[in-house]
């Protein structure tokens, strides 16, 4: 069973794995259509700010900050 913290990290670290992607120093050899999907993604993708809003008003949800 997955609890709030647990998924309020889980949404750092993927931001974190789509931002790696686009770095080629971090993951070298990504094709090209690789990285422009994870720019896609992250285009709109919650930051910190919407996250802590999203902790704060829904806590049973996202719970406490990591």
């Amino acid at each position: 069973m997955t609890i709030p913290r647990e998924r309020l990290a889980s949404i750092a670290m993927t931001e974190k794995f789509l931002v790696d992607l686009l770095n080629p120093k971090i993951t070298p050899k990504v094709p090209r259509y690789v990285r422009d999907r994870a720019s896609r993604c992250l285009r709109h993708y919650p930051g910190q700010y919407h996250m802590e809003i999203a902790r704060v008003e829904l806590p049973e949800v996202f719970g406490d900050g990591i």
